[in-house]
């Protein structure tokens, strides 16, 4: 009897290492907060691309260490919550959109929403949707959007009050893109243990030169035409635009543009068919 106790206790324990990087990020994204609330913009936009980082590198330490559980996913969704959801919308608020009263907190209120449903959505669809494409921009994405454009505009001494119509668009769409259904690329399906060309290599040494000479700006920019991707990708796949591909029913919408993107290309029948005719 007192070994099946032991047993049940161990049973319910948690993974220590995967779960430490997603409270690194959890730290974070509240310290981000803390950080606008004090008036550190700076500080807080670095502290959410410090928060993406620990994002990345918690899912594959579980995966190389065998140490995926049910309780880390749902403890990932929660922390990347606070780090790509509530943090970013915080720190445009108090950057740029408390002097629009109502409207300002509004749009960083869109953004906040915005990244509770495309993480709700995510978990969802996880085992089901394509894993080459996200649908909508993914929350740290987002996130460094708003960063990105926080950091450059304190780096270049810009006053939020300065820009503020500006960014209350910013803050708005990229709430409204990560519930959109535009298509993503994700890069999952990337060899990343595969061999490489040396060229390749030299080409990420001089890209790390570009991004550490002005990382705020060139991280805004990577980020942001990123986000403009998934329109252009969407608007070019599919034969005609139609409200569903921009927002409503992911499963609809999802097969619409498998089929049409299908149809562009030739089948085996037709190719026979061809064949037989000649």
């Amino acid at each position: 009897m007192q070994n099946l106790n032991k047993e049940t206790v161990k049973n319910r324990g948690i993974y220590l290492l995967p779960n430490l990087f997603t409270t690194a990020g959890l730290f974070s994204g509240f310290y981000a907060v803390i950080a606008s609330m004090n008036g550190h913009f700076e500080a807080a936009a670095i502290a959410i691309f410090v928060a993406m980082i620990f994002d990345g590198v918690d899912g594959r330490v579980a995966r190389m260490t065998n140490t995926q559980s049910a309780f880390g996913a749902e403890y990932d969704s929660m922390a990347d919550m606070v780090s790509f959801g509530v943090a970013p919308a915080l720190i445009a608020y108090n950057w740029a959109l408390a002097d629009l009263g109502k409207v300002g907190w509004l749009a960083a209120f869109i953004y906040c929403a915005g990244a509770a449903l495309r993480l709700a959505r995510f978990n969802t669809q996880v085992g089901v949707a394509d894993k080459r494409y996200f649908q909508g921009l993914a929350s740290p994405a987002a996130a460094a959007i708003i960063a990105g454009a926080i950091w450059t505009g304190t780096y270049y001494e810009i006053e939020g009050q300065q820009v503020s119509i500006l960014a209350l668009l910013m803050t708005a769409c990229a709430g409204l893109l990560m519930v959109s259904n535009f298509r993503y690329y994700s890069f999952k399906d990337y060899d990343w243990r595969g061999r490489v060309n040396f060229m390749v290599i030299l080409a990420l040494v001089g890209l790390f030169v570009v991004v550490s000479v002005q990382p705020a700006t060139i991280l805004f920019i990577v980020f942001s035409l990123y986000a403009l991707s998934g329109p252009i990708y969407t608007i070019r796949t599919v034969k005609k635009l139609k409200v569903s591909h921009v927002v409503g029913d992911e499963n609809e919408t999802g097969t619409d543009i498998a089929q049409e993107t299908d149809e562009s290309k030739p089948t085996e029948q037709d190719d026979s068919d061809a064949d037989k005719k000649l």
